[in-house]
């Protein structure tokens, strides 16, 4: 099924101070900025460049970045659905994505389906952003960490198969859908509430392999 979308704006963070995290510094406080980004595949998480974003900081490379966590992308309507609970404005870029999009349903977004930009570059879903203590800092919103994982709108990391610039007003178009169905909602709700149901996550290829490497290890616990 083809589906279609748009990026609003690109999102690009710099070294921070981050008193949340022993790290001492974060680049989750991304903005807008004009003109395109370029993307390539970061490598490994800790030894690679870490962002798939050229010239976007990372702090906490254990845990953010490499190539199954190279983008960030989020939706302006799930943005609008926390408008209102949380009763404020909310710009483009607080989440700490890369993308603000429009049009794409990222809770129905398959791991594995391919996004295809005007200039060439090809995005995969890999999965949902598992919230931080960075993250509920830069909110400070009450119980935020437990608040956004109970919501599910966690937004959707992206591996790089094509490199190449993004820009925002670029449409974004879905064009493959891997048969297994396997949103990164519902992996998001099985790996985060549902232990029942974790060989359910190993029908995507596309899941990162060092998630795919935990889940089984759990799976084969669970069965002796």
């Amino acid at each position: 099924m083809k589906k279609q979308g748009t990026v609003l704006t690109v999102n690009v963070g710099r070294s921070e101070p981050n008193p949340a995290k022993g790290t001492g510094i974060t680049g989750i406080g991304k903005r807008p900025i004009d003109g395109p980004i370029e993307v390539r595949p970061p490598g490994p998480k800790t030894t690679g460049l870490h962002s798939g974003v050229v010239g976007d900081f990372i702090g906490d490379t254990k845990h953010h970045g490499g190539d199954d966590q190279a983008v960030y992308a989020y939706a302006k309507e799930d943005y609008a659905w926390w408008e209102a609970e949380l009763g404020r404005a909310l710009p483009n870029g607080l989440f700490g994505e890369n993308l603000t999009t429009e049009g794409l349903d990222l809770l129905g977004a398959v791991i594995g389906e391919r996004w295809h930009f005007p200039s060439g570059v090809v995005l995969e879903p890999t999965f949902g952003r598992i919230p931080c203590a960075t993250f509920q800092h830069r909110m400070a919103e009450p119980s935020w960490i437990k608040r956004f994982a109970r919501a599910n709108r966690t937004g959707t990391y992206l591996r790089i198969i094509t490199p190449g610039t993004i820009r925002a007003g670029d449409r974004v178009d879905v064009v493959e859908r891997p048969g297994h169905g396997l949103t990164v909602a519902e992996a998001f709700d099985i790996y985060m509430h549902d232990q029942d149901r974790l060989p359910r996550l190993l029908d995507a290829d596309s899941l990162p392999p060092s998630m795919r490497r935990e889940i089984e290890k759990r799976v084969s616990g669970s069965a002796r």
